[in-house]
């Protein structure tokens, strides 16, 4: 479970830059800067102390497991890209992915002590799928400027981070079937970017 959580999120950016083309601009720094924010998590230690199985557990999940580490980058990538630091094609995606390796590689080692499924082989899942369906959103955003298609898409992208989170909880609450239909749910834009992707290439 080690190895997937540390290998999952690099074979899965080169996985999608098999079709995606290029890796988009910022790639060194994003490697660089997730770098020094995997370390700076590790010495700083998680913000929220969960309780339990109630809303604690549900805000540690997103906070310092699950939807934080995914929005941060995200951000940054938006801030440094719309005052022009990076050149090239903006590719939310593949930034937030090569920021999340070395995080990846650092929980894969913390996490490791426990063993726990949830950490080493959900976590890694439900990055990738915020990561890329994000990405598409964003994506959405870009192409059609609408006021009301922004609201919207606002809106999806805080309900994929709500149910990225609630994935976590229900799993941790062994509450498969919903963990599985959230996870479903998580994912579902990911899968619409990729095969879109794939679609696009093929043509």
């Amino acid at each position: 479970m080690s190895l997937f959580c540390f290998l999952f999120v690099p074979l899965f950016y080169l996985f999608r830059r098999s079709f995606s083309g290029g890796g988009g601009s910022g790639g060194v720094w994003a490697l660089l800067l997730g770098s020094l924010n995997a370390i700076f998590q590790f010495s700083l230690g998680y913000f929220i102390n969960p309780g339990g199985f109630g809303f604690s557990r549900w805000l540690y999940g997103f906070v310092d497991i699950v939807s934080l580490p995914v929005i941060v980058p995200v951000l940054l990538y938006a801030l440094l890209t719309f005052f022009r630091i990076f050149r090239g094609t903006a590719d939310f995606a593949n930034f937030t992915l090569l920021w999340l390796i070395p995080v990846a590689a650092l929980r894969s080692i913390t996490w490791s002590v426990n063993s726990n499924a949830i950490l080493l082989v959900l976590v890694p899942v439900l990055w990738t799928a915020l990561a890329v369906g994000i990405s598409f959103f964003i994506g959405i955003v870009m192409t059609h400027s609408r006021w009301y298609i922004t609201v919207f898409i606002t809106i999806c992208i805080l309900a994929l981070l709500t149910a990225a989170a609630l994935a976590y909880w229900a799993f941790f609450s062994q509450q498969t079937l919903l963990g599985l239909s959230l996870l479903c749910a998580s994912i579902l834009p990911a899968v619409i970017s990729v095969l879109l992707d794939i679609f696009r290439a093929g043509t």
